[in-house]
């Protein structure tokens, strides 16, 4: 019987080829595409187990392939593939809705023991959890207590790193890695923009942490101290 049904997405042919043939080895079923677009149909038509998906696809960020499936109700775990090993960009993957994260080059030994790990987690709601906050990437809604608003997914990606590590610093430049694609050119006034809004829809939510500037450092969220 097989393992499961996986669903490969994965632009590099022959790289897709080498993990297909290791995880059908392992007893895996394999379904191989290369771009978002046609693992948005194949998730539609098969609904797999779980999805590996490389961050950098030629159509789609792979984290926004994974927001757009939570956000389409599939909550199969999805590990992430990419050569980008910072960890601004783990966490924006753990953010965006992934389950686990793996950086090339790999082992295929490793690839196979994560993916089965992360497959017997699957009754996970993969509610991000952090600074007293819940981050949905099904619904890409922000809740404290009983209270939520919703955020667009730039904004859930960049919240997601934030409360990830509470209390810590986090810097512009790593705000940027987290939340737009590799080589994107966001203008610090772009950043501000986003860090207003999100600052507004946080002081909509009773108890909510805020977002606090430290200048010439970065950004960090912090507890409402009680009146």
């Amino acid at each position: 019987m097989p393992a499961g049904l996986i669903l490969l997405v994965e632009d590099d042919e022959e790289l897709r080829a080498l993990i297909r043939r290791g995880l059908e080895e392992e007893g895996f079923a394999v379904c191989g595409v290369r771009t978002g677009a046609e693992a948005m149909q194949r998730a539609r038509d098969e609904a797999p187990d779980a999805f590996v998906i490389d961050i950098g696809l030629p159509d789609a960020d792979g984290r926004d392939l994974c927001q757009a499936l939570r956000a389409q109700g599939v909550t199969a775990p999805v590990l992430f593939l990419t050569a980008r090993d910072a960890l601004s960009d783990r966490l924006a993957g753990f953010g965006a809705g992934g389950d686990d994260y793996i950086t090339k080059p790999f082992a295929l030994s490793e690839l196979k023991a994560r993916l089965r790990a992360v497959l017997k987690r699957v009754g996970s709601d993969g509610v991000l959890l952090g600074a007293g906050l819940a981050l949905d990437p099904a619904t890409l809604e922000v809740s404290c207590a009983e209270h939520s608003v919703s955020l667009t997914p730039t904004e859930f990606r960049l919240l997601g790193v934030l409360a990830a590590q509470p209390e810590k610093v986090v810097s512009r430049r790593d705000l940027v890695r987290a939340a737009w694609p590799e080589g994107a050119v966001v203008h610090d006034n772009t950043i501000d923009v986003y860090l207003a809004r999100m600052r507004r829809k946080l002081r909509s939510i009773p108890g909510a942490p805020a977002i606090k500037t430290l200048h010439g450092v970065g950004y960090l969220l912090q507890a409402v101290s009680p009146p």
